[in-house]
Parts: structure tokens; sequence; C-alpha cells
């Protein structure tokens, strides 16, 4: 029946976010964890540092013990000490320091924390069932039944392309769909959809290769470099930081190239070609200062994104950016270490900062159901500093759904991210230039 297969997807889903709470439960532990140890040994440190201290005073005290003993023996061993006055005189006159004062360091002492399974429950949320009187289903009539079975050519024309939409839904499981080797190219830092299942790739250094479904290289053009630099327009131009750090240039599928937009002073970090309207989105740096500049098709500035309503900066370093399905621009930030996200009037909604310390983000694209998805790696791996290689799954209003890749998938050093016209996500990485698909929609 179809309501069996509806509450076992339910049950499914729910069981799946406890899995992803209780991750990050472990995560925020380690965390935690961590972070005491480190006090514990800043305090080893200044115990023993004040422990030095007072040794080397007592040292310094015995030393000058041994040299008035020495200075008096010499005086007590002379053979005229019976008619030495001087001695008597400073018998008199002696005053030998007195002993350095020292203290006994008190050590910490530990309390055990108060807790139980109950309390570690509640952190995991709980399934509750809505105080909601169940709905008697409907029982139509024969007629009506035939009725609704025979829509019309018009209807299903109409109804098309929603019902793609209203079909998709998050899947159980993340399935590894296949991988491709992109030549010419040490690494994949960005990934941006083409028309016909090709892609851009480039690495950070400004290699930019387009290849088709299977990775072989189509075209090779050699840019200034970065993160997200390169977009592609509904009409297969591709958009893109060329040789000149100061100028975005328009590739058209032709191979025709010409310059697009002069950014003055700004040097331009990330760009996206909306799917909704076709404007151009660039994330650019100068100096101190960040932004989002919106230009139309043409390259005429339309809109300029800075700062708040309380004159805050809104961006850091945005080197990631694209476009929601309701408007929505969505920037990975570097410096504020969040997913930015402003509507299309440019007033900030929200910044997902992760559900620990660090959230260090990267690659970033949004799907058909206004998720968003975005992927993270540790600053420095050696070290350990900052969060696991995972791709997280948001919603549009920046709530957090699920870890839809972790590092027990094989992923290392997360870079491109981008979702194709079938809905399946390609991962690019840092340290290969193979991209894995995987597809996480049904």
């Amino acid at each position: 029946m179809k309501d069996t297969k509806e509450i076992k997807a339910t049950m499914d889903k729910i069981r799946t976010s406890i899995k992803a709470e209780a991750d990050i439960l472990k995560s925020l532990v380690d965390t935690v964890t961590s972070d005491k140890i480190e006090q514990i040994n800043k305090m080893e440190e200044a115990y023993i540092e004040k422990l030095q201290s007072q040794d080397a005073t007592c040292k310094d005290y015995v030393s000058y013990l041994e040299d008035l003993v020495k200075e008096f023996h010499g005086y007590l061993s002379s053979t005229k000490l019976q008619n030495n006055t001087l001695i008597f005189s400073l018998v008199d006159r002696l005053n030998i320091r007195p002993i350095p004062e020292t203290t006994k360091p008190v050590p910490p002492v530990f309390t055990a924390g108060q807790y139980s399974k109950e309390d570690v429950a509640k952190l995991l949320g709980r399934v509750t069932v809505p105080d909601t009187k169940p709905e008697n289903r409907e029982i139509k009539s024969t007629e009506t039944a035939s009725t609704h079975l025979k829509p019309t050519e018009k209807m299903k024309q109409e109804g098309e392309k929603s019902d793609v939409k209203k079909t998709l839904s998050l899947s159980f499981f993340v399935t590894k769909v296949r991988e491709y080797t992109v030549l010419g190219v040490p690494n994949l830092t960005h990934l941006s959809q083409d028309k016909s299942g090709r892609f851009w790739g480039s690495d950070y250094r400004g290699t930019l290769v387009q290849i088709d479904f299977l990775g072989n290289q189509l075209h090779k053009i050699q840019t200034n470099g970065g993160y997200g630099y390169h977009t592609v327009t509904q009409y297969g131009d591709l958009i893109y930081k060329g040789n000149k750090k100061k100028v975005i240039n328009r590739r058209t599928p032709k191979n025709a190239v010409t310059e697009l937009i002069k950014t003055g002073d700004w040097t331009p970090i990330s760009i996206h070609s909306s799917r909704i309207n076709g404007d151009i989105l660039v994330g650019m740096r100068k100096d101190e200062e960040a932004n989002v500049i919106r230009y139309n098709k043409t390259g005429k500035e339309i809109q300029n994104i800075q700062r708040d309503n309380k004159g805050q900066k809104v961006y850091g370093d945005p080197h990631y950016i694209t476009e929601n399905i309701n408007g929505d621009i969505c920037t990975s930030d570097y410096d504020k270490q969040a997913v930015v996200v402003v509507n299309k009037s440019g007033q900030h909604r929200f910044s997902y900062k992760g559900q620990g310390s660090w959230f260090i983000p990267w690659g970033i694209c949004t799907d058909l159901l206004g998720h968003i998805l975005v992927c993270t790696t540790p600053v420095n791996v050696f070290y350990g500093i900052g969060n696991r290689d995972t791709v997280y799954l948001l919603d549009q209003d920046g709530q957090f759904l699920s870890l839809l890749l972790t590092e027990q998938q094989g992923i290392n050093n997360l870079r491109g991210l981008s979702v194709d016209d079938e809905n399946n996500l390609h991962v690019g990485q840092k340290d290969t230039n193979t991209v894995t698909v995987y597809k996480y929609l049904q």
C-alpha cells in the first residue's frame, strides 16, 4: 500500500536524522575534549614554570651561602687569627640573608560531569506523534475516478516540469554512481555545468578545461587562477576571469572570446550565472573589503551588496557563489567561516557556521528542491585543524538537514561541487583530478 511505503520512508528519514545528530554530537565531544586537554596542558606548563623559578631561587641562595662559607674559611685558616680584630668585628656585623620563601603548589581537582542516558537522549532530539486526528480517506465514485484518470494533453504539458520537482525527494542512501578523470589538470577546485552533460573544471593555478561526461578534454584555457572563478550561462556561454586579473570574459560555444566586465579596483574571485534571469553574480575583494555585484547579461552593474542594514560587512572572502531557486544569493565565505545568504534584494537572511567550533566552507551549489550543498575540509590536515571532510545539506532557510557525505565515503580535501541536469552531485577534490558522482535524490 501507498501508506505503508510512506511510513517506511518517514521512518528511514528519521533514522538518518538521528544518526546525523549522533555524528555531530560525537564531533562536538571530540572538540570539547581537545579544548579541555589543551587547558590542562597550559595549567601544567604554568605550574612547572613556577616550580622551576622557585628551584632557581633556592640554587642561587645555596650558592650565596657557599661563597659566604669560603670567605669565612679563609679568615679562620689565617695564622694571625688571634690578632685579627677584623674577624670579630665581622661577627658582630654579620647579617646573613634569610632563606627565600617558597610555596607548595595546590594541584587542580577534576570534578566529573553529571549526566545520564536521559540527558544524552535529550541532546539527540525526540520522536513524537502529532496530536492530530487521522483523516478519513475520501471514497470517490467510479465515474469521478475515471474522469481523473484522463488528463488532457495541455495539463500534461503544463505539469511536466512541476511534476519532476514534486516527485523528487531525498534518498535514504547516498549512492556512488561513477567516477571520471579530468585530463589536463592535477586537481579540481571548481566545476561549472555546461549543456549536454559537459562541464568546465579548473585547478587553483588557473588551468580551465572543458570535459564531456566521460572526462574527455574538449577545450583548454589558461587563466589567472583562483577558486570559483567561472560559470556557464543557460545559453552555453562560459563566463570566467581570464589572464587579466580584473577583467571577466565571455566565451561563446563557437569559441569567440570578448571582454564582458571590467571590475576596476576590485578583484573578482567567484562568478555565477543566474538560472532565473541570466544575471551575472560576482564575488569580489579589494584590500580588506569584499562585496557581491550583480550585472545584467550585457555586463552592466545593477546591484552592489556590501553591508547590511546595521552597516556591518556582509562578506569577508566570498570565494564560491551560487543562487537558490528562490533568488537567494549563497556564498561560501572563507574569512567569515560561514555560508552567507542574502535575498535577491541584498538583505542578509542568515549565515550558517556549522555544528562545531570550526567551519571552513569551500564549493557550494543548490539543487532543484532548494537545498544548499556545501563542502568543508580541514584547514590543516596534519594537525587536524578545522572540521572534517564533509558535504553539508541545508534547506533554503539555513536549517541543517544532514551530512550528505563524510570521510567514511573516502572523500578527502573537497573543493568543487556541482549538481547536473539529472540531479546527481559531482564532487571535485584538491589532491586528485578524479571527479566522483553521487546520487542523493530519488
